[in-house]
């Protein structure tokens, strides 16, 4: 990306202006990233993605549990959480929600940057702190059966593995939709039945679930799951 029209355009949205300054002050030397507003009210935030169309929405929890009631204007943006440290449901809710990355507001240059690169790419993002306090705090909330359980003991149709599949690759309902040329209402469908056999409730406990059942084609070290959004979250 060496032009402007090519640039990674984040919003960066919080109540308090001095995160959005230091945020900004961070980025403004990538040249791959261009900070194209600071907002700090969930309102000016729906008008410029519907308006705008940013590729990163880099905000605050509490601005992020605003727009929950209006979650599908989300659509269009990947969103990436700053929170104020490493907190177990704080993070879990920020997934559930529909964010596809946490990061701190103390985070450095590098770890901000990479986080909105990673987060472009379609895969989740967490660095190795809060990686690892999500991954402990999931093995507590979710069990994933024993070791001998295998797919064809829950029923999942073929079609039903290849969407599981796309979705812990990261990709978007939207996406999956168009890959397999059905609706994202079908593409919904398909995931309440997932989940209702599989006994998850949400998109990154259904890619923890392929990860443990060998169902995904890539496997990677990183978590490279797809936004979670509980109903919502389909």
């Amino acid at each position: 990306m060496s032009n402007e029209h090519n640039r990674i355009r984040v919003v960066i949205a919080d109540q308090a202006p001095s995160f959005r300054h230091s945020f900004r002050v961070a980025l403004e030397s990538e040249p791959n990233i261009h900070v194209v507003a600071e907002l700090s009210e969930a309102s000016s935030i729906l008008r410029w993605i519907r308006e705008q169309k940013p590729d990163i929405l880099l905000l605050d929890l509490a601005l992020l549990r605003r727009l929950e009631p209006q979650s599908a204007n989300l659509d269009s943006v990947r969103t990436i959480v700053m929170l104020a440290s490493v907190d177990k449901p704080q993070m879990l809710e920020c997934f559930r929600l529909g964010a596809q990355g946490v990061v701190l507001k103390g985070a450095d240059r590098n770890a901000l940057v990479e986080s909105i690169q990673s987060v472009i790419a379609g895969q989740y993002w967490l660095d190795s702190e809060t990686l690892r306090v999500m991954v402990n705090t999931l093995r507590e909330l979710l069990v994933l059966g024993n070791g001998g359980t295998s797919a064809r003991d829950y029923g999942l149709t073929r079609r039903e593995l290849d969407i599981i599949a796309k979705v812990a690759s990261g990709r978007s309902n939207k996406e999956v939709g168009e890959e397999f040329s059905i609706s994202e209402r079908t593409v919904k469908h398909h995931l309440t039945n997932i989940f209702s056999k599989v006994g998850v409730s949400s998109r990154l406990q259904l890619a923890l679930f392929a990860l443990n059942h060998d169902l995904k084609s890539n496997r990677q070290a990183s978590l490279s799951l797809q936004p979670l959004q509980t109903e919502s979250d389909l």
